[in-house]
């Protein structure tokens, strides 16, 4: 799930990353690793909330693309159904982009 909200005093879009239960079920963490953090693995957790999902909103800079993906557990990398597109990792898989 992506989100997007233009600010309009600002050139930041504030971006909602997520994931459902029926995506990743049993899951007890979900990190978002991507080009924002320096693909740091530990940062960027999204917050479990009571339904099971898995949310986090960022403030991005509005007008650029970024590559990310997410990371369940620690253990295994899963990508977003709803983004903009999709592009060669380097590594044999795709990260997700999101444009802005």
């Amino acid at each position: 799930m992506i989100k997007k909200q233009t600010l309009k005093s600002k050139p930041i879009c504030k971006v909602t990353f997520g994931l459902s239960k029926k995506e990743v079920p049993g899951a007890s963490k979900v990190n978002l690793v991507g080009e924002f953090n320096n693909w740091e693995e530990t940062t960027t957790e999204l917050t479990k909330m009571k339904s099971g999902d898995f949310k986090i909103t960022l403030p991005l800079n509005a007008d650029q693309s970024y590559q990310f993906r997410y990371l369940v557990d620690g253990e295994t990398w899963v990508n977003d159904t709803e983004a903009d597109r999709y592009v060669s990792s380097g590594v044999g898989s795709e990260n997700c982009v999101v444009d802005l």
